[in-house]
């Protein structure tokens, strides 16, 4: 099995680091093991099909190459390969959702287009970048079942969902799974597909040895389920 981590990595970018050693504890408790190779976006295959069985979408954009890196969200998102995005990751998944399944072809980003017409993704009222917060959990959500109802997870973003566009995204299939104290998205997760999940925190930063992020763990054992199948 392979998983294939979506991002253009480097190893001074701690949210990286911390996704190779969340991996491995989450792994380690599950007691599997898979091939996990770190895919820079400029270098992702034109023929998507049998590329990985998982894909994560990593923190730290913007991407070298974002048009890549939403074709991968949008080709997994549509033939059920489970998917998590962090940070950036769960960015583009908002605009590769908006895009291609809501219609809004314009869709786009403000830290990579800010004068775009229609920008899904904006400036946060207020930096997240180096806080640590608490996040409410919706119950029914598959978040809740593998987290319980509150979390407190490390912030490394400037940027979020647009609220504007929240109940759209959440009338349509890609449900509000938690949100911040004052009401703002924290996860997003896709009805009826077997993994496909973006939190705004990166829980692999909170991840250790002793006490693996059990999101990053339903991650994995999504992945090996649907491999299995």
């Amino acid at each position: 099995m392979k998983l294939a981590i979506i991002g253009d990595f480097r190893k001074e970018n701690a949210t990286h680091v911390a996704t190779n050693e969340a991996i491995n504890h989450s792994l380690t408790q599950i007691g599997a093991s898979l091939d996990v190779e770190w895919v820079h976006t400029a270098t992702i295959p034109t023929r998507l099909a049998q590329f990985a069985d998982a894909f994560l979408i990593a923190p730290g954009s913007p991407y070298a190459d974002m048009a890549s890196a939403l074709s991968v969200i949008r080709y997994a998102r549509e033939n059920g390969i489970p998917t998590f995005g962090t940070c950036g990751g769960f960015q583009h998944i908002v605009i590769e959702y908006a895009r291609n399944a809501l219609g809004l072809t314009d869709a786009d980003h403000a830290e990579s287009n800010p004068y775009a017409s229609r920008l899904v993704v904006t400036p946060l009222t207020c930096s997240l970048v180096g806080q640590r917060l608490d996040v409410a959990v919706r119950p029914g959500s598959l978040a809740h079942t593998l987290t319980g109802p509150r979390l407190t997870e490390n912030y490394y973003c400037n940027f979020g969902l647009n609220p504007d566009y929240q109940d759209a995204l959440d009338r349509s299939g890609l449900r509000i799974a938690a949100t911040s104290d004052d009401g703002e998205v924290r996860i997003l997760e896709l009805a009826g597909h077997p993994f496909f999940m973006g939190t705004l925190f990166v829980p692999q930063a909170s991840s250790t040895a002793a006490h693996p992020h059990p999101l990053v763990t339903g991650f994995l054992r999504a992945a090996l389920r649907q491999r299995h199948r």
